[in-house]
């Protein structure tokens, strides 16, 4: 670099950039890789030609820029990401991502370069950062004023960088034509593991625990092998979390049982250590290159789900690295060279040293106490509790239904019944098979004990009984008998509701079994529960019942066979949305204000509906399912889940050719619109807000049209198009009241009254809300939102109206909690937040930030609408407290929950109550404008 170019001093605002996995986008790309770096460099430097920016090198990919003003720095940012994702590159796959960082610090040059640690806290931050994102440290954010247009400072929190003992906070570039969503930052202080928290005790096993550490301590591959209900998983997450500090590269816990398609393992295994598709290249390679350089273990688990694909994601990560460790858990071995299969033996039926009790007896006291509602056993049960697991041969999934079964029977009643304990407690009921002959029901008894027990250890039966482990399938052996074992005295009646019941994924009441049945369950279900194969828990509100998984998958199995999956999972997807419908309508059939937390419970039943919706089933009834939990997606932060169930129900649309009417398309792809937004994914709300016009149109109905035309705005808010998103709002109202529909323009008033606040026309805004309180009001879908109130709250605080801000957020944020806007109520506790800091209590304006962005961090949120306005205020705050005051009170609020967070909001005092507060003093009476103001600002007190 020539010494004749000026690098500026004092207050320097460092750039580095580089391009995300240059090394596999050259090599893809070949000699095609020139002329896209050299683009991408033109590109960069006509951005940094527009800017105060001095280039100091380019060395490959990288460029190394410094700034005399930290807003300039921040503005080349961004039009150079601007710049490089609207250039037409030759393919989609040969676009570069790049990654930029920012630091300003004190710096002065020397010899024409600095020699600064502040160069090297830049240079770490671009590291932190995934391509197409451009992170800034504190420093910068505090000194970037103002920043460009529509922009705004995402808050990541205090992050450890490379190479340095403090900790930095980072801040994310957000703007129109930016990407939002990335993994967390690279930095040092990645969580080392995300092992699943047991909320169980785990009992024994001490010696193998010893074994399988020096096993996966000498071996790149480990497979516990056993039956299901072994205790493989269990067994698996206490030795990883055992050895976390072995791998600085972190323990990585992934459940292949929740993967439905093989091509999604490798896609399963990345998600857990953070990475992202990259365009053109397979996502197994992208995870084998993040491996290779990397100590770290891998446990997968249930692999049997996936045996294929799991082997091949295991093959090509040990041969990747030589860092990577598997252990994996599965049904079967995986087949792989190298792979030491380790076989899970039951729990110890022995007496331990001192004369103790064995582990297999301490886990059926520890089961039972909990089947008893706490209740222990006393010492006069030991000897039968021992007599027990022996029988059982130390079977942890045998111990349960055992325990389930003392709820019931004394430890010496089921002792004595062991020998044939299913058909001894089914004597004398008509629904139960008739026994066989007491010969033929010892020697059945005798030869499932032996072949449980041989399973169990690892060696094959004696001959006399090999036929029974040949009768099941191999890789389920165990798990077979033990279950069939109870299956195999059901009678015609109940051995049905056992299979039926096998489509629920969670507990039922009698209600529903009976719904499911269209019959008395009663004595059936009796049996059921007499067996232990399904689990009675009485509550105040009547009792529930439950099956327990492994019995679940072998009941499904048995319902398939039967050839009654079909109508026996159709009649769960009626139920599902008998049972969706109910929580819209009140006692009197007629319809309430929604309240979301009516359909928490029903989300994994309203899943397991839908999975069959988009397998076997109807895709009409998968979008009126989806359509029922629209508001809750996005609610609970799982607005992506929502769009991903659509995109699959569109799939099977188009591979059954089933007959959707346009009315019901629409409102589809209008939700899917709100989801993609919700999301952050922009053009794509776009494309469905335009799909759900266009099916409306075709479906010719009026007020539908009006509704998704409604929601137009929000996609142009979001692209920073305010001036059409305005006039599609104003066009969509006036349209709405000459169709006599004006309801189903809420959602273009909401948005409306947010454009009028963003740019100052606050009193339009407030008498557009004011009009719009009835409306709203009469909506059960909309009123318990409460947005007119938390509007008009925004408007207060622009204008420096504490009293009306408090009332109207305080009405808001109460209605929000109290129906389960989560989403939703975190931005009221953040308006309420800056009602606070304009009242004088800066700590609890913080402390409310801190709770507030926790919570969306934690559902994955976007910013929304007031996201630059909640950061530009979180500035102001921490200008005014200095930082390490405003960071710990952000951090103590970041300690609260949700529901923590409201209470302390709603508790903050009333400016009315605040000393010298004139709200009341005044002499003159109102003018008519200011009555007519104060209507619109003020909720109505029938309504608190």
């Amino acid at each position: 670099m020539s010494a004749r170019i000026h690098l500026p001093s004092g207050l320097v605002t460092f750039m580095f950039t580089d391009i995300e996995g240059s090394t596999r986008l050259a090599q893809m790309l070949g000699p095609g890789y020139r002329p896209v770096l050299s683009e991408h460099r033109r590109l960069l430097r006509a951005t940094l030609a527009a800017s105060d920016g001095t280039e100091l090198f380019t060395e490959g990919d990288s460029f190394f820029v410094a700034f005399a003003d930290a807003s300039s720095a921040l503005d080349a940012s961004l039009a150079a990401q601007r710049a490089l994702s609207k250039h037409e590159w030759p393919t989609p796959e040969a676009t570069p991502r790049v990654r930029m960082g920012l630091h300003t610090g004190q710096a002065e040059p020397r010899d024409g370069e600095y020699a600064s640690a502040e160069v090297h806290r830049a240079a770490r931050i671009a590291a932190a950062a995934h391509g197409g994102q451009v992170l800034c440290s504190g420093a910068t954010a505090r000194h970037a004023a103002p920043l460009p247009p529509g922009a705004s400072l995402l808050d990541l929190g205090l992050h450890r960088l490379r190479g340095f003992d403090d900790r930095e906070r980072l801040f994310q570039l957000v703007a129109p034509g930016l990407e939002r969503q990335f993994p967390r930052p690279r930095t040092a202080d990645a969580i080392p593991h995300n092992l699943p928290t047991q909320v169980t005790s785990f009992v024994g096993r001490r010696a193998e625990r010893e074994e399988l550490d020096q096993l996966i301590d000498s071996h790149r591959l480990v497979t516990v092998v056993g039956a299901g209900g072994a205790g493989k998983t269990r067994l698996a997450v206490e030795l990883a979390g055992g050895v976390v500090e072995s791998y600085p590269d972190g323990v990585w816990f992934v459940d292949i049982a929740t993967v439905t398609d093989p091509g999604l393992v490798a896609f399963a295994v990345a998600a857990v250590l953070g990475l992202r598709p990259e365009p053109g290249r397979p996502m197994l390679e992208t995870l084998v290159e993040f491996a290779a350089s990397r100590r770290m273990l891998v446990v997968l688990d249930t692999c049997d789900a996936q045996p294929a694909a799991c082997a091949e994601v295991i093959s090509r990560l040990l041969a990747g690295g030589s860092g990577v460790r598997v252990l994996a858990t599965s049904r079967e071995s995986l087949g792989l060279p190298g792979e030491v299969i380790w076989r899970i033996p039951p729990l110890s039926v022995d007496p331990a040293p001192g004369g103790g009790p064995s582990e297999a007896v301490i886990l059926l006291l520890d089961r039972t106490a909990a089947a008893r509602g706490g209740r222990r056993s006393g010492p006069a049960e030991s000897a039968d509790l021992q007599r027990v697991v022996t029988r059982l041969d130390g079977l942890p999934l045998a111990i349960e239904l055992a325990a389930a079964r003392l709820r019931v029977l004394s430890a010496s009643q089921l002792a004595e019944r062991l020998d044939d304990v299913l058909g001894a407690l089914d004597a004398g009921r008509d629904d139960v098979e008739p026994a066989p002959a007491a010969a033929r029901n010892w020697v059945a008894n005798q030869q499932d004990t032996v072949d449980l027990a041989a399973a169990a250890r690892g060696v094959a039966p004696p001959v006399g009984v090999r036929a029974v482990q040949r009768s099941a399938t191999q890789r389920h052996v165990t798990m077979q008998a033990t279950v069939t074992w109870s299956y195999r005295t059901l009678g015609p009646r109940a051995a049905r509701l056992l299979r039926w019941l096998a489509v629920f994924s969670g507990p039922v009441d009698l209600a529903t079994v009976e719904w499911l049945l269209n019959d008395d369950p009663l004595d059936p279900l009796s049996v059921l529960v007499d067996k232990s194969m399904i689990q009675a828990e009485p509550n105040v509100s009547g009792s529930t019942y439950r099956m327990l998984d492994p019995i679940r998958a072998y009941a499904a199995r048995r319902l398939v066979d039967a050839g009654e999956e079909q109508t026996a999972r159709d009649r769960h997807v009626a139920w599902s949305l008998h049972a969706l419908q109910r929580a819209y309508l009140g006692p009197d059939d007629r319809p309430v204000t929604l309240s979301l937390y009516a359909l928490d419970p029903l989300a994994d039943e309203l899943r397991a509906a839908l999975r069959w919706t988009v397998t076997g089933g109807s895709a009409r009834q998968g979008l009126q399912l989806a359509s029922g939990l629209d508001e809750w997606w996005r609610e609970r932060g799982l607005a992506r889940e929502g769009r991903l169930w659509l995109f699959r129900l569109y799939g099977r649309i188009a591979e059954t050719g089933e007959q959707i009417p346009e009315a019901e398309l629409a409102a589809a792809y209008h939700m899917h619109s709100q989801h993609a937004g919700a999301d952050g994914e922009f053009a794509e709300e776009l494309r469905f807000s335009q799909r759900a016009e266009s099916a409306a149109r075709q479906a010719a109905d009026a007020g539908l049209l009006i509704r998704v035309l409604a929601g137009r705005a929000a996609p142009l808010i979001d692209m920073g198009q305010f001036a059409e998103a305005e006039r599609v709002c104003r066009e969509v109202i006036a349209e709405a009241e000459a169709e006599g529909v004006a309801g189903e323009a809420l959602l273009a008033v909401y948005s409306l009254a947010e454009l009028l606040w963003r740019r100052g026309a606050l009193d339009e805004a407030a008498e557009l809300l004011g009009a719009a309180r009835p409306v709203e009001a009469g909506r059960p879908t909309d009123r318990g939102k409460r947005s007119v109130d938390m509007l008009l709250g925004m408007v207060a605080l622009a204008r420096g109206d504490l009293v009306a801000a408090h009332d109207h957020l305080v009405v808001a944020l109460r209605s929000r909690m109290s129906y389960g806007y989560l989403a939703r109520a975190c931005d009221t506790v953040n308006a309420i937040a800056v009602r606070c800091a304009g009242g004088g209590d800066p700590r609890s304006a913080a402390r409310l930030f801190g709770a507030a962005q926790l919570t969306r961090s934690a559902m994955r949120c976007t910013p929304g609408t007031f996201g630059a306005y909640w950061l530009q205020e979180q500035t102001s705050l921490r200008n005014l407290m200095g930082d390490a005051a405003f960071d710990t009170a952000y951090a103590d609020g970041a300690e609260l929950t949700l529901e923590e967070a409201a209470a302390v909001a709603l508790e903050v005092e009333h400016p009315d109550l605040a000393a010298g507060s004139i709200r009341f003093s005044q002499v003159e009476p109102p003018t008519q404008r200011t009555r007519a103001r104060e209507s619109a600002d003020t909720p109505r007190e029938a309504e608190r």
